[in-house]
């Protein structure tokens, strides 16, 4: 492994992108944000925005996917209030076994704060199923997942006849990981690591029923250019879309953040307390993702507060040494209860993914073999 020289992304992340000095993609773009024309970008998006006034012809100039987070919040209420857009949101629901209780309060919250809402509630006996596949055959509990939650919002898109969706950040600029562009189009977004561009040949090979998969169904190419459907990510146009500012405005509108133990980052290996607030299963992924990869959110939230100034390169290395990768016990059991494995077949699972080219036995203990310093 080797890490960004500014903060402490490693090359192991798919589709990194570290130039000739060893700085990461992300890193440079931020070095590059200040000279960044901010008042352009947003004459841009104003254009968009007017365009999708002048093509409405539902009611509703744009949709917005959203999880009821801290970063839906910041797009619904922008798009609403500063860009005088009328938004639909869209919701893609997980199982009520899955779904934290504040997930479903945030959900309430932005649907009080007057917004529209589309609930996608896709079956509950083929998400389990889908998701045990998921795990099993990837070491990713959301590869299944991540279809529904993004092929939903194109599809409603093209059946309402609205035009404009409204992603929030650029998965390329935020993390470094393949997002399409470089830029505000997301129209390449399916084309990112999991969505890998909308394949469904895996749950096919699994004897799934294509009439049970119509939510995990992403829209052709065809499709979404016969429909016209322009995607766009918010956060290109904004120099605030981050963290630092998403979670407060949205504590600020009502978001219900994390409590207790489980804001604990010992226990979640998550930083914040208004991250990550639907599904608890994420701090099980990230645990294993750090076991496939040598990272997971801690490093990515850590490495996201270097390069905006927020936390200095040691401090980076300090809180991802004690936080990345943890999962509380409680967090495993509840994945086993609702895939229907049993704790050892989990942690069989998990293990036979962690990657001998990156960690070492070192007594009891799983140990990087070159840790970021």
């Amino acid at each position: 492994m080797k890490y960004c020289k500014v903060c402490i992304e490693p090359n192991t992340r798919p589709d990194a992108d570290f130039d000739e000095t060893g700085i990461c993609m992300p890193c440079r773009y931020a070095a590059e944000a200040s000279a960044i024309d901010w008042d352009a970008r947003r004459r841009e998006l104003e254009e968009i925005a007017e365009w999708a006034k002048s093509t409405n012809v539902s009611g509703y100039d744009c949709i917005i996917p959203v999880s009821g987070g801290k970063d839906s919040h910041r797009q619904a209420l922008y798009c609403r209030d500063e860009l005088d857009l009328k938004p639909l949101l869209v919701s893609c629901a997980y199982p009520p076994e899955e779904q934290t209780d504040r997930g479903a309060a945030n959900i309430a919250n932005l649907i009080d704060l007057g917004f529209d809402c589309i609930y996608v509630s896709p079956g509950p006996e083929t998400w389990r199923r889908a998701m045990r596949v998921g795990f099993t055959r990837f070491g990713n509990i959301y590869k299944s997942t991540e279809l529904p939650l993004y092929a939903a919002t194109p599809k409603v898109a093209i059946a309402y006849h609205i035009p404009l969706v409204v992603y929030g950040e650029n998965p390329a600029i935020s993390w470094g990981g393949a997002g399409g562009s470089l830029d505000g189009d997301a129209n390449r977004l399916k084309y990112s690591n999991t969505l890998s561009g909308g394949d469904m040949s895996w749950l096919l090979d699994a004897a799934f029923d294509p009439d049970d998969l119509y939510w995990y169904t992403y829209p052709s190419d065809e499709d979404i250019d016969r429909a016209r459907l322009r995607l766009i990510y918010l956060g290109y146009y904004m120099d605030d879309f981050n963290d630092f500012v998403n979670g407060p405005v949205s504590v600020a509108a009502g978001l219900t953040c994390r409590e207790g133990a489980d804001a604990d980052p010992e226990q979640t290996g998550n930083l914040e307390v208004f991250d990550a607030l639907d599904c608890d299963f994420l701090s099980a992924n990230q645990m294993i993702k750090r076991m496939k990869f040598g990272f997971g959110k801690v490093s990515e939230q850590c490495s996201m507060a270097v390069r905006w100034g927020r936390m200095d390169r040691a401090e980076a290395v300090d809180k991802t040494t004690r936080y990345d990768g943890r999962c509380a016990p409680r967090f495993i059991r509840a994945f086993c209860e609702f895939t229907g494995l049993t704790e050892d077949e989990f942690w069989d699972v998990a293990e036979s993914y962690r990657n001998p080219d990156i960690w070492e036995r070192d007594g009891n203990e799983w140990k990087l073999k070159q840790p970021p310093e």
